[in-house]
């Protein structure tokens, strides 16, 4: 089962698949990455039977295309923003703080990545907050991970403590889930303390992770076992897994 799915389901996933292939003997090739990337690739290349975006829009794409089903919201997920510590972020100081002219605001690549289109979305919902703020905090944000030119993260290596200790970034604005399980504390220790909070509900954007399954299988029984997990991806026991990863259920269209 080749599944194309959005880097930040990378541990989830992962969890959802090991429980299915000791089920059912299924075995799978994941490819993650930016979404908006990976759409790119299926609509050039094709290759995928399953697509889990970080977004609606581009597996709704293919669908207008012919190239994939009618998509489901298979989770959905909250914005986080992780600064270092020394900087005092609370959901009350936040905005202040991400508009300090001194503050390096690192983003996703929007477009390439829905990571980064999530950040702008913000920026936009500060706008309606206090005026002028938009134009602010897209000064002070860099585009440093998800697009196609994008530095590759040495291996063990996190974003926000890469570039932080090289300065390029004080605060990183992205998902509130995790590539591992919430408090299995299995990520390499940072030695950089840092602070991560969810921005309030008055900046917050919706955060729907579509699924859908390519229409270009041609073979009979690949596209039957394709459906059969998604809609494993759809059941109880799949969905109660997104918790521990830090997402909150999907289920919708």
């Amino acid at each position: 089962m080749r599944v194309y799915a959005a880097g930040s389901t990378r541990g989830v996933l992962a969890a959802i698949a090991d429980d299915y292939t000791k089920a059912t003997g299924q075995r799978f090739a994941f490819t993650f990455g930016p979404a908006g990337l990976l759409s790119d690739r299926i609509r050039k290349e094709g290759g995928a039977d399953i697509y889990v975006s970080a977004n609606m829009a581009h597996p709704r794409r293919l669908f207008v295309e012919g190239l994939g089903t009618r998509p489901v919201i298979f989770a959905r997920n909250r914005l986080c923003v992780t600064g270092r510590a020394d900087l005092g972020l609370t959901q009350a100081t936040l905005l202040d703080k991400l508009l300090e002219p001194s503050t390096k605001i690192g983003t996703s690549t929007p477009g390439a990545d829905p990571g980064g289109d999530y950040a702008w979305q913000f920026f936009d919902r500060a706008e309606t907050v206090r005026a002028g703020a938009k134009e602010a905090l897209v000064k002070n944000a860099r585009q440093l991970v998800g697009g196609p030119t994008s530095s590759k993260l040495p291996a063990g290596e996190t974003a926000t403590h890469y570039f932080f200790t090289r300065h390029e970034a004080d605060v990183f604005i992205g998902y509130c889930s995790s590539h591992t399980k919430i408090g299995a504390e299995t990520e390499k220790p940072s030695d950089l303390p840092i602070t991560r909070v969810e921005v309030p509900q008055a900046l917050a954007v919706p955060i729907d992770y579509g699924l859908t399954i390519l229409t270009t299988i041609k073979e009979a029984d690949h596209k039957e076992a394709a459906y059969r997990f998604a809609l494993y991806l759809m059941s109880p026991e799949a969905q109660r897994r997104l918790p521990e990863y830090g997402f909150l259920a999907g289920g919708g269209l």
